[in-house]
């Protein structure tokens, strides 16, 4: 297991609770540049928007890639993701709705539903599924890759399926319906945390006219992506289906993003690791000869292995 792995259990405060806190920013982050996501399709022919593409790898650091994936036609989806292979990073699925089950070569499976996230540590490597239990209706989502440090990219492989009612939850003062997927906001600690890279995962629901404010360590890069709605953040507009890139201003100490009209947002931010990130398709380590190691080992049937 990875040893730098901590999930919290839900306390009573965390759920569906009031901020009791309110979160200063002094100094807030302006948008460095809006991302328009590309269209493109994975899996079995799976429709999906790549919002962080590979060219935006060494900017958000530590973050690798974010899709966004939202249909009501089943032929989008209805395929999923058969049988894959990962090595080298951690894979985080916030399924917004739908129904997707996993099965990985580690022995584990979950129902991942209505809110839900799945959090997965490839480590040396896992082989898994993702295949949808629906034959009709809406299935949208996001996957975010999250990359390891070097030290802990053959960590053996860890997962954790959260159900929505399981994730930590907090209303600030202004009306923003907060769910912290990792990390911590407005007193209230995330479902996940990771020393190294201290991502935080938020989804912020902001009702019009609303103002959320969260602090944010300098040196983390972040961004926030609109999935309903549009948000200001730092004096720009950002419509639905942009990613906003945050400014890394040295004297800057948090984001504040206002809402015009009722939004939806993600909120993402983290450690850089300031490593070479080599990557061929979905094995990312840290060079080509690593690389290497992990087509052989998958071609040679060992990469899915449960013992080192």
């Amino acid at each position: 297991m990875n040893t730098s792995t901590t999930t919290t259990g839900i306390a009573a405060s965390g759920t569906g609770a009031a901020a009791s806190d309110s979160a200063t920013v002094t100094r807030a982050r302006g948008v460095e540049r809006l991302v328009t996501g590309q269209a493109t399709s994975d899996g079995a022919g799976v429709k999906l928007t790549r919002v962080l593409t590979q060219d935006l790898q060494r900017r958000l650091d530590p973050f690798l890639m974010l899709d966004a994936f939202g249909s009501d036609d089943p032929d989008d989806y209805i395929a999923g993701f058969p049988d894959h292979p990962h090595r080298g990073f951690e894979t985080v699925t916030y399924m917004i709705a739908g129904r997707m089950l996993h099965r990985d070569s580690a022995g584990h499976e979950g129902l991942l539903e209505n809110g839900g996230v799945q959090w997965m540590t490839a480590g040396r490597g896992v082989i898994h599924s993702e295949i949808p239990q629906q034959e009709h209706g809406v299935m949208e989502g996001f996957q975010l890759w999250l990359n390891l440090h070097s030290s802990e990219k053959m960590n053996a492989p860890w997962y954790r399926d959260f159900q929505n009612a399981q994730l930590p939850k907090v209303t600030t003062a202004d009306g923003v319906a907060v769910t912290v997927i990792a990390g911590d906001s407005h007193g209230v600690r995330g479902a996940v945390m990771r020393e190294r890279t201290q991502p935080l995962y938020l989804d912020l629901h902001l009702p019009r006219g609303a103002r959320f404010a969260q602090p944010l360590p300098a040196g983390h890069n972040a961004f926030v992506y609109v999935y309903r709605g549009e948000v200001v953040v730092g004096g720009t507009s950002v419509p639905s289906q942009r990613m906003a890139v945050l400014a890394n201003d040295p004297q800057a100490d948090g984001v504040v993003i206002e809402a015009g009209a009722d939004a939806r947002v993600l909120l993402i931010a983290g450690r850089p690791l300031k490593e070479p990130i080599v990557q061929y398709g979905p094995f990312v380590m840290n060079t080509k000869d690593e690389i290497y190691q992990a087509l052989s080992d998958f071609r040679d049937g060992r990469l899915g292995e449960t013992a080192a």
